[in-house]
């Protein structure tokens, strides 16, 4: 079975201020810029057989700075769409919406869980098609996190027991003969 690495991408300004970034299409901070290029002694590109990255631009930058520059963009790997909550903190959220969860409660006028998870499946369908020995995407904090769900047939949420910094590498592969999480926000 082909061996599916993730890392989400460096610091962004929003990132480090803890705001929901979707669509919002920004690029990496100077921390995130050395976030991205220490990735690049963790991993060899001509280990890949399978190189994707989201649409946007802080995955694509990420990807270059850590060495990958012949990346496919996958547009199914694209963050959440957070709708009404984009550029919002969580608490900036809750005071709205009392106990709010994206696990629970999704995104008003953004996606829903189940379509989140929808082309997160097709990136795992895609990745296992593959034969490649091993992929990489380069991604962002919730899809990344969901496409990990999808890979294991977790229901969508558990994904509030993986949390994942930026700039780390997760790998997922099998455990004998079941999908299993090898290595998760290192």
């Amino acid at each position: 079975m082909t061996e599916l690495w993730l890392v989400r991408h460096g610091q962004t300004e929003w990132s480090a201020n803890g705001r929901h970034t979707s669509i919002t299409d920004l690029d990496l901070t100077e921390t995130g810029v050395e976030q991205a290029k220490a990735l690049h002694s963790r991993m060899d590109p001509a280990d890949f057989g399978l190189i994707l990255s989201s649409p946007r631009l802080r995955a694509r930058r990420t990807a270059e700075l850590a060495g990958f520059g012949d990346y496919e963009i996958e547009p199914d790997l694209a963050e959440w769409y957070y709708g009404d909550l984009e550029g919002l903190t969580s608490n900036q959220i809750r005071a709205e919406h009392h106990g709010w969860r994206i696990w629970f409660n999704g995104c008003p006028g953004g996606e829903s869980a189940e379509e989140v998870r929808a082309r997160l499946t097709r990136v795992v369908a895609r990745v296992r098609a593959s034969g490649v020995e091993r992929a990489i995407c380069f991604g962002h904090g919730h899809a990344s996190r969901v496409l990990a769900l999808c890979w294991l047939d977790f229901p969508i949420i558990f994904g509030q027991s993986f949390p994942l910094d930026v700039a780390t590498i997760s790998v997922l592969g099998r455990e004998k003969e079941s999908p299993a999480i090898l290595r998760w926000n290192s």
